[in-house]
């Protein structure tokens, strides 16, 4: 300990000490499999933190995060597939790698000039050939939306991005005509022409420079503003 505050070495001290084999029952049997949920539910749980710009709730939840990091690493240590020191080298290499402009000789002075470089390095280094490899790199275990937002930003060097508003809107119009008047659409057709409005709408929104997730979480959060307006308002409530 340095200070009376515990280091990094001392978490993981702590972690080894919780799954060590007479340590915690529950610590001892998680897997990576089991462990999923609370990866996913500790990150949104810090980018709550950061909407509600609250400092102290984003120092703990990034602590989770950071739990979850070492608690995997150390189950990968024990299949002997990789340690926590192989995770920290290959993010080193990794971030060191995609900076050729700080760590090495190439230029990029803006930052769509770092992200592009970002993107041509990556390409690089896992060997893609095509544009549809890249395209099925970005995980489908994302949130619909998030997937959609990058799978769209990369199709966007076939062009695929260049479409004007006013063909959105009539491609938006047309399917919307479609579902609305003919009732011999199947399920799936009607999921296919609805699944293609959102991804015109995520489309629109990436091409504004805005979050399409988040942006429907805001949306969905004044919706429910509304509705408490309108109780407080005229003392409605949901009936007992």
């Amino acid at each position: 300990m340095n200070d009376g505050k515990y280091t990094f070495e001392d978490f993981v001290r702590i972690m080894e000490r919780l799954t060590a084999p007479d340590g915690c029952p529950w610590d001892r049997i998680q897997t990576h499999e089991s462990l999923k949920r609370y990866m996913i539910e500790e990150c949104y749980e810090a980018i709550e933190a950061i909407n509600k710009n609250d400092s102290a709730n984003l120092c703990e939840e990034l602590g989770d995060i950071m739990l979850q990091v070492v608690f995997h690493s150390l189950l990968a240590k024990k299949e002997g597939s990789f340690d926590l020191d192989d995770v920290i080298n290959g993010v080193s290499i990794k971030m060191i790698n995609r900076h050729r402009h700080i760590f090495g000789d190439a230029n990029a002075d803006t930052p769509d000039e770092v992200l592009r470089s970002w993107e041509d390095i990556k390409k690089e280094e896992k060997g893609y050939k095509s544009v549809t490899e890249q395209l099925r790199s970005v995980p489908s275990s994302l949130p619909a939306l998030m997937r959609c937002e990058k799978v769209l930003a990369k199709a966007e060097k076939l062009n695929e991005g260049n479409k004007t508003y006013d063909r959105f809107c009539d491609e938006a119009v047309e399917i919307l005509h479609t579902l609305s008047n003919d009732e011999n659409l199947s399920e799936e057709d009607k999921m296919g022409k609805i699944g293609k409005i959102l991804l015109l709408i995520t489309n629109i929104s990436r091409k504004n420079k805005i979050n399409p997730e988040f942006a429907l979480t805001n949306a969905v959060e004044t919706y429910i503003n509304k509705f408490e307006c309108i109780e407080n308002t005229f003392g409605l409530g949901v009936e007992k």
